[in-house]
């Protein structure tokens, strides 16, 4: 009555390889399955949803920083290469004015900056090779101090003459100079005036007198600073 069939055509279905205690045992198996799923969540469809949407909403976080990183990536890049392509210019600039000064302030000799990696120009090391008058072609830790000290404001004017500033302040850096050199240094500096405007902090004679105007700070009483000034260019020197 329930499937609409008469016993002839049930028989059509018998199947007497089937065993009645393997389907119990299936049955009981499966119920057992059942069970071990716990209680039916009747909230899942909504929590779905939930969950569903939230996943959508970080997918699309992810694709936004994902392509977020890719135009960052492109924008580096092509950063870089304007940098690479800009330090290498001004590098050969600042090379042919280092080799140039150089010979100016020790009156000879020769002098050069070399990249120790040419192929990753940014990230490379300098190496400053000097060759004074009379002497083997070095790196520059193999200089003595005075040497060292007048390489260093060589390569220093060399920037200066590539991008010129209007205003530089020098802290003793001729301190270390003997007093040819000394001399040789101011006047090279006299001569750079004319495009910077230099402030000049120093002990040095010889730097003295070739200054515009001379600052200085003497104490006649006792913890009283006084400022005394003497503009030299209102004299012939």
């Amino acid at each position: 009555e329930e499937y609409e069939m008469n016993f002839a055509m049930s028989k059509a279905y018998k199947d007497e390889t089937i065993s009645l205690t393997r389907l119990n045992t299936e049955v009981r198996d499966l119920k057992r399955k059942v069970k071990s799923l716990g209680d039916v969540n009747i909230n899942a469809i909504d929590e779905y949803g939930d969950v569903s949407q939230r996943y959508e909403f970080l997918t699309k976080q992810r694709d936004d920083l994902n392509e977020a990183k890719l135009k960052l990536n492109r924008i580096i890049k092509d950063l870089t290469y304007k940098m690479r392509t800009q330090f290498e210019q001004e590098y050969q600039k600042i090379r042919e004015n280092f080799k140039s000064v150089f010979v100016s302030l020790f009156n000879g000799g020769k002098a050069d900056i070399v990249l120790t990696d040419e192929d990753d120009a940014l990230n490379s090391e300098i190496e400053i090779y000097a060759q004074p008058p009379g002497k083997n072609l070095n790196k520059i830790s193999l200089l003595s101090g005075g040497e060292k000290a007048l390489t260093a404001i060589a390569l220093l004017f060399a920037i200066l003459r590539t991008k010129p500033t209007p205003f530089c302040i020098l802290d003793e850096i001729e301190a270390a100079l003997d007093d040819a050199n000394v001399h040789r240094f101011a006047k090279y500096l006299k001569e750079f005036s004319k495009e910077t405007q230099f402030l000049v902090i120093t002990h040095r004679k010889g730097t003295m007198e070739y200054v515009d105007t001379l600052y200085g700070a003497t104490m006649e009483e006792e913890g009283v600073t006084k400022l005394v000034s003497l503009k030299l260019s209102d004299y012939n020197h």
